[in-house]
């Protein structure tokens, strides 16, 4: 689950962290107010799940209220289109106000779980303010990484190390060390999947300010988290991903036209395979699990079904504990909900397969059934002609 940049640094600032003074706004008058708290400069900032904001004229710098509430007018309402987006956008509801800092340098700080090592590694970078992808590709060197004895967790040596890589000087080793260790504890106690400061700046003063901060939760954590669910904006998901969460299926909405049902991940990795070997391109990632029932089932193809860029659909199941004959009911019921009588690839084998195949024959969908995956392709191209 990601949280906006306004949740990211109330989180951080009760862990120590510090962040610049401001405060959120949902209208215009809202935001004037909060400049006018200010002193009158300020930043507007679109809060939105999506990098590249600035870029994209989601940031603002303002000299008065009034200028704030005419950047606020201006995003709130609005859908933002960043490089992260996608040409439709996300939509903006809220700005965060916030007080101008006079930035000496900027650095970067963050913490992501490393599946190769099976801990969080900390990342730091002298190099801060831009995508830390490119810094990986232009100046590796300028990258460093530290995973902390999960064991023993942070220890101030850790800081000190990452804080000496970044070129600090001598007066900020201590509060950077103070600050990455405040961020660690941050990522464990909350159940991060990424905990992120870009820019983590150096002020003329020389202060080290959070100026942009994000976190990602884990959402197999979240039940140890109820407070943090209240923080969820669904307005910020893809509509599809966020009612299959509903169903607890696994769903990611792609740009094909090949709608995937398939039970087990590995499964439907090899299953998008074989509809790029068909020449055409799967319009999700859809995994309904081992134990989907017949409501699952017609949940999670309903959404399919909705989708208008699906022109086919390919079911590919092996029924274990998964009975392919309820696979096959609640495929049937959620044509039948929806009215269609769309086209179909349906491989079935294991539990009960021989019904499911059955039912779908004396459904009156148009069916193509298959025996094989390597029958799969071929059936594709044959329904895309």
């Amino acid at each position: 689950m990601k949280l906006h940049e306004y949740q990211a640094k109330a989180i951080l600032a009760s862990y120590g962290i510090p962040v610049p003074r401001g405060g959120v706004a949902s209208t215009p008058a809202e935001a004037r107010q909060i400049a006018q708290d200010l002193g009158g400069k300020a930043v507007v900032k679109a809060q939105v799940h999506a990098g590249g904001r600035g870029k994209a004229g989601g940031i603002k710098l303002v000299s008065s209220p009034q200028e704030a509430e005419s950047a606020a007018a201006s995003l709130i309402g609005r859908h933002l289109i960043t490089y992260q987006t996608g040409p439709q956008g996300v939509p903006v509801g809220k700005v965060l106000v916030e007080e101008p800092a006079a930035v000496a340098k900027e650095l970067y700080l963050g913490i992501v779980v490393d599946g190769s090592v099976g801990s969080p590694v900390i990342i730091v970078s002298e190099a801060g303010g831009v995508e830390i992808e490119e810094v990986a590709r232009t100046s590796p060197e300028k990258l460093h990484t530290l995973a902390p004895d999960p064991a023993v967790g942070f220890q101030g040596f850790y800081g000190r190390r990452l804080a000496y890589a970044m070129n600090l000087p001598a007066d900020l080793i201590r509060p950077a060390t103070d600050l990455m260790g405040n961020l660690y504890r941050l990522f464990i106690e909350k159940d991060c999947s990424l905990a992120e400061i870009n820019p983590l700046v150096i002020t003329q003063d020389n202060r080290l300010l959070a100026l942009d901060a994000k976190l990602n939760l884990e959402d197999d954590a979240l039940f140890r988290h109820r407070d943090l669910q209240a923080l969820r904006d669904a307005t910020q998901e893809d509509s599809q991903e966020a009612e299959a969460e509903k169903f607890d299926v696994s769903f990611v909405h792609l740009d094909g036209d090949v709608g995937c049902l398939v039970n087990g991940a590995g499964l439907a990795m090899a299953t998008m395979d074989l509809v790029k070997a068909a020449g055409a391109d799967p319009a999700n990632f859809l995994d309904v699990g081992g134990m989907a029932d017949e409501a699952k089932i017609k949940g999670a193809f309903s959404i399919m079904l909705r989708d208008p860029k699906v022109r086919r659909f390919l079911i590919n199941v092996f029924g274990g504990i998964l009975r392919c004959d309820m696979v096959a009911n609640g495929v049937v019921a959620a044509c039948k909900e929806a009215g269609v009588r769309p086209s179909l690839v349906v491989r079935m084998r294991g539990t009960n397969a021989d019904m499911g195949r059955q039912i779908l024959r004396e459904s009156g969908l148009n069916v193509t059934l298959v025996d094989e995956m390597a029958q799969i392709s071929s059936a594709l191209r044959q329904l895309g002609k």
